[in-house]
């Protein structure tokens, strides 16, 4: 994400559109065909680079190639895009390892990249041919080092339940520690401090992030290990969410800047804390799976109705020099969220008992919540007190 927006700030987002379509596809023949674990994470590490890159730069041809006026049409768009895969993607993943094996989860994504890559050409030659030169900008080496940075301590975050009970406690100091001074370069200035306006919004990103991912991935989880769901059966949630979350999307899109910006941020807040709550109690009280499956429902329309807000106001309050940067930003704030939660969820759930305990679902999802209620509460700050009008 750093390189992708660095390298759109000087040349464009052309080549970083198509190195990333490339590596991300690497990376899915490899996973694909891994005879081994070390192999098959070496096949997500290329289909991270990938996928970190592409965001960026599709963020950025949007800036390059739409106006301003059609940009909430257009991120309500990306975020519609999960209609289908959040439809069909759960199930034929969980129908296909029962009966194939997971290998083929990936090499039948593979061969969907085949048309997607077919569909952005027309756009990419859109774009005109830039000058690094003219641009103005250089290679930050040192954001690419802070990012690297960054990437070890969410690494060692991972890697929790590896190191002895003793140590435990202070790996997870110094990785937080060694995060919070890595990412300060990698995303505008006081956005740890949530700043007013931009800063703001990419930390709410980060936070969004964080809350959802931290219940979307111990959902299928809870449903197979307590309630006896089969693997395609525990997709059904994730399939309404992204369901929720397109149509969300979609009103989003057709209602433009209604509500005002900060209300819509809220709501979507709000409604992500419900889905929370209602999975961490279908853990502790045994409800029925249901309440899960509305609840996350739920949770999948607010962050429909949010998200793209995020991405439409960075980039109207950003500079023409400033748009690979602050849409690397919000990106790194994405994925750091996630990392950092799951990686905190994941040693709690070892802790407490693991997939057995209903005490450890309900730890990981009271961690989600906690990261929502404080997205809740700098939620005033995305949008400046001058600019709420809008």
């Amino acid at each position: 994400m750093v390189v992708a927006g660095n390298w759109a700030d000087r040349s464009g987002p052309r080549a970083v559109v198509i190195a990333s379509m490339i590596t991300f596809g690497a990376g899915l023949l490899v996973v694909g065909t891994s005879p081994t674990m070390t192999v098959l994470l070496l096949g997500r590490l290329l289909q991270g680079f990938g996928s970190g890159a592409l965001i960026v730069g599709l963020y950025v041809i949007v800036s390059r190639l739409y106006p301003p006026s059609l940009h909430p049409s257009v991120f309500a768009g990306f975020a519609a895009a999960w209609v289908i895969p959040g439809l069909v993607g759960p199930v034929i993943a969980g129908s296909v390892t029962q009966a194939f094996g997971w290998h083929w989860v990936f090499i039948g994504a593979l061969a969907a990249c085949v048309p997607a890559v077919a569909m952005i050409v027309p756009s990419l030659r859109k774009l005109p041919r830039e000058d690094p030169a003219a641009s103005g900008v250089s290679w930050s080496l040192s954001r690419i080092a802070w990012s690297a940075g960054a990437a070890a301590a969410v690494v060692a975050l991972n890697l929790l339940n590896e190191v002895p009970t003793w140590a435990k406690p202070l790996v997870v100091v110094l990785a937080v520690a060694l995060l919070a001074v890595a990412l300060r370069p990698l995303l505008p200035k006081r956005t740890l401090r949530a700043a007013a306006g931009v800063p703001t919004l990419v930390l709410m990103r980060g936070l969004v992030s964080a809350a959802f991912t931290g219940g979307d991935i111990y959902i299928p989880y809870l449903l197979v290990s307590l309630f006896g769901f089969e693997p395609a059966a525990s997709g059904l949630t994730l399939t309404l969410g992204s369901v929720s979350w397109a149509l969300a999307s979609w009103i989003q899109g057709r209602l433009g800047s209604r509500p005002r910006q900060l209300v819509g941020i809220r709501i979507g807040v709000v409604l992500i804390l419900v889905g929370i709550l209602a999975a961490l109690s279908t853990a502790l009280l045994h409800l029925s799976p249901v309440v899960i499956i509305v609840g996350w429902t739920i949770t999948g329309f607010g962050m429909g109705f949010m998200y793209p807000r995020f991405a439409v106001l960075t980039l109207k309050w950003s500079g023409d020099d400033e748009k690979g940067f602050n849409s690397s930003a919000l990106t790194i704030a994405d994925s750091a969220g996630g990392a950092v939660v799951l990686a905190l969820a994941g040693a709690a759930f070892g802790v407490l008992g693991g997939a057995g305990a209903a005490g450890a679902f309900v730890a990981c999802f009271g961690i989600a919540g906690a990261v929502a209620v404080v997205a809740l509460g700098v939620s005033g700050r995305a949008i400046p007190r001058a600019l709420r009008a809008e």
